[in-house]
């Protein structure tokens, strides 16, 4: 079998995909405004990447915007920055054209660390956002509810 030229430069440009579990692994990070629920220019490549998988792979009814925060703020001001950082994902994937039928917005907070919160580098870690499929053809994956245990972020999905 031989491919055309145009044939092998639409495969090329066809990202790869790579799940840890059920989360999308962003080859860029979403990056914040410090304190702020404001993405950062350098977001954009991580944000055209979520569209395009979306576009990609129609069979994921949903996809959760999990965002999580470190333990140095207040409990509750981390809980409501992580749920309006989530919610500005959701913004910015809509605004791409991606269905906000699709994507739910999830604040954690600092309820689910990945690394002890003893130093900088550690504190970084704790502080992400993530991809997460929460349905595939309108069926939850993994037996856990749609919001993953967080706390859901309004957003302007009819």
């Amino acid at each position: 079998m031989t491919l055309s030229l145009t044939a092998l430069i639409v495969l090329s440009a066809t990202p790869t995909y790579e799940l840890d579990g059920h989360t999308l692994k962003v080859p860029t990070p979403i990056v914040f405004e410090t304190g702020k629920a404001t993405l950062a220019p350098e977001s954009d490549a991580a944000i055209e990447f979520v569209k395009r998988y979306l576009d990609d792979k129609p069979s994921i009814s949903t996809l959760r915007v999990e965002v999580h925060s470190d333990e140095q703020a207040d409990e509750k001001a981390a809980q409501t920055l992580s749920e309006a950082r989530a919610a500005a994902v959701v913004n910015a994937l809509t605004k791409k054209g991606a269905d906000c039928r699709r994507l739910i917005a999830v604040g954690f907070g600092s309820s689910k660390p990945v690394a002890p919160n003893d130093t900088p580098e550690n504190r970084a870690r704790n502080r992400r956002t993530a991809f997460v499929n929460a349905a595939l053809r309108n069926r939850l994956i993994g037996g856990m509810p749609l919001d993953g245990g967080g706390v859901a972020a309004p957003t302007p999905c009819p």
